[in-house]
Parts: C-alpha cells; sequence; structure tokens
C-alpha cells in the first residue's frame, strides 16, 4: 500500500443517543468528539439508532404488523363471507322456487 493515501483506520466508539448504548469497533470515520471509555479515550460518534433501540431488532415493530395483518385479514374474510353466504342464499331461494315449480307440474 501506498503510505499517506488512506484514511486512518482505528478503534472508535458508536454511541446511540436513544438509549445510551456504546460499543467500540474499527472504522475509519473522522469525528471531532471524544469520550473517555474503559480508561482509554477514543473518538466518539453519536447515533440515532442502532440495533439496541430500533423497533426491528428489539421486536416492537413485528406486534404492530402482525395484529394490522391479522385485522386486514378479518376485514377481507368478513367480506368475502358476507358475499359467499348472501350467494348461497340466493341459490337456496332458487332452488326452492325451482323445485316448487317441478312439484306443481
Amino acid at each position: 500500500m501506498k503510505s499517506g493515501i488512506h484514511p486512518e483506520y482505528r478503534e472508535v466508539v458508536f454511541q446511540d443517543m436513544q438509549n445510551d448504548f456504546k460499543f467500540i469497533t474499527r472504522s475509519t470515520l473522522q469525528t471531532r468528539d471524544t469520550i473517555e471509555l474503559e480508561g482509554k479515550t477514543y473518538p466518539l460518534f453519536k447515533l440515532d439508532t442502532s440495533s439496541e433501540s430500533h423497533p426491528f431488532y428489539t421486536g416492537a415493530q413485528t406486534r404492530i404488523v402482525e395484529t394490522g395483518r391479522v385485522e386486514k385479514f378479518r376485514q377481507k374474510f368478513a367480506a368475502k363471507s358476507e358475499a359467499v353466504n348472501a350467494a348461497a342464499a340466493a341459490a337456496t331461494a332458487a332452488a326452492q322456487a325451482s323445485a316448487a315449480k317441478a312439484r306443481k307440474k
């Protein structure tokens, strides 16, 4: 590798601002903020959300989505079952009328 053309690859602390979760990983990220963690000073990058606070990873969103899907299915099924029941009632009435005409003859 050529020297002087690559960014510095170093340990950086990422902090989730929603729940104050911090983790250290290596990155080339440039930041002005620093933090002292475990007796050592690291560059600090503040995150809006991470896997510790995002609903997709915590499972909070899944319950909401499943509830919405169940309700949507029930509404769709109720509408279709009403149409099927109405068609069945009409077919039964037509069959009874046809049978009554056949008996009269």
